[in-house]
């Protein structure tokens, strides 16, 4: 129980990573503590943190694979709305904030959870090997893999449907 409340903060900061929702990204470490407590047997100490952010990304990409594309009428009504510059603009950083999130998504685990280690929860190479017990080549390695799939994924995205054709 004292590594579930000592965890409580690195959570909070991942799910806040996840989600512009501060009411979901709680949910979130909300689930996850539950579903930490229910599985009885944690972890060593040594390995509760990297146990928990596994849960918590686990918890996440499933809520993501069950809403995925789905568009409300409302968000939409809400996008219709946003017609000044301002609302312009923040409609356009909320569309890349998705669509860098739509892709970390669609990369693969390790890849993501290098990611979100180093980029979302600030460890460095050398925190992100010791809580993934891997070396720090790999750490960089899949950083550096990782980076360049975002990269790729969000440049195609950004390009007309007919400049993909032609490519």
């Amino acid at each position: 129980m004292r590594d579930l409340i000592r965890s409580l903060p690195m959570l909070r900061r991942i799910a806040r990573s996840l989600t512009p929702s501060q009411d979901t990204a709680d949910d979130l470490v909300q689930e996850a503590c539950e579903r930490a407590l229910s599985q009885g047997n944690p972890p060593e100490p040594q390995g509760f943190d990297q146990w928990m952010r596994r849960i918590i990304l686990n918890l996440w990409s499933d809520r993501e694979r069950e809403m995925r594309q789905q568009v409300s009428a409302e968000q939409l009504d809400a996008a219709c709305e946003a017609t000044s510059s301002d609302g312009w603009q923040n409609l356009e950083s909320h569309i890349t904030l998705g669509a860098v999130r739509k892709v970390l998504g669609t990369l693969p685990a390790e890849q993501r959870t290098v990611m979100i280690l180093v980029c979302v929860d600030g460890l460095s190479y050398q925190e992100a090997a010791d809580q993934l017990g891997i070396p720090v080549g790999t750490v960089m390695s899949r950083l550096a893999r990782g980076r360049l799939a975002l990269m790729r994924n969000l440049r195609s995205r950004s390009k007309p449907s007919h400049w993909r054709a032609a490519e």
